[in-house]
């Protein structure tokens, strides 16, 4: 593939995007997010405590855990065993969780714990970022729940807790040509590739971006991330959507 050309769709329309919450009856924060051909499950589980190094402090924690099922690709992705997890699994996980805690205020949460798992089923490019996109709305769903409880003193305010939205999409260079959402086929053929994190009301948490033996300038840079932007407003209006139908 050597130019947008080569696409099936326009080099600025996103994936097709399915999102289907309550996925799993053992945990109604479930959710099965669908882009393209990627498949992940994201489950946010509440606990009412913290990690020792935050007791005390009035404030919760979120946190997030990434990982792939061995079917999820081909070849055969290996289990980690024994607790110990790869590199890249560390920096995608560390990377949801980062980019989860931007939009809360661990304060209003109080002093509880939330864990946002991010399964991969099947993997077709931009796994990370269908897992905080999907991971955002499962904890939302999580939060609700704790809204809904009459039984927490004090009670939690959705509103205080969340304060924003956050989703993320992949851009690239492909030959001459800007490119939205990439998937693997896509990811492989580009030049240069980007991960782009920001919040619904448009502020950036994180941008990811390298060359893969190449570079580029100023204007492609201004491209990408005006792609970027195109791309989480339609996952954001996704996202609110699910929500209030939820």
């Amino acid at each position: 593939m050597n130019s947008a050309a080569d696409l099936a769709r326009p080099h600025d329309q996103i994936r097709p995007v399915e999102i289907e919450c309550g996925y799993l009856e053992s945990n109604p924060a479930s959710v099965l997010y669908k882009s393209g051909k990627t498949i992940v499950l994201c489950t946010a589980s509440v606990e009412t405590n913290v990690p020792p190094w935050m007791e005390g402090r009035g404030k919760g924690w979120v946190t997030a855990e990434y990982n792939m099922l061995p079917g999820s690709t081909s070849p055969r992705k290996r289990r980690d065993r024994s607790g110990k997890v790869d590199g890249r699994t560390t920096e995608i996980q560390r990377l949801i969780g980062r980019s989860l805690r931007a939009i809360v205020d661990l304060h209003a949460l109080g002093e509880r714990s939330i864990t946002v798992d991010c399964d991969v089923l099947q993997a077709d490019g931009g796994t990370r970022t269908a897992s905080i996109t999907g991971g955002y709305i499962a904890l939302s769903l999580a939060v609700s729940q704790l809204a809904s409880n009459p039984e927490l003193d004090p009670a939690v305010d959705p509103a205080a807790v969340l304060r924003d939205s956050v989703a993320a999409i992949s851009v690239g260079v492909i030959g001459e040509d800007v490119v939205l959402d990439l998937d693997y086929k896509l990811d492989s053929a580009a030049d240069v590739d980007m991960n782009v994190i920001m919040t619904g009301s448009g502020r950036f948490i994180e941008l990811q971006g390298t060359g893969e033996e190449a570079t580029f300038d100023d204007a492609q840079l201004a491209e990408l991330l005006r792609l970027g932007k195109m791309g989480i407003a339609d996952l954001t209006q996704l996202q609110a959507a699910q929500l209030r139908s939820s």
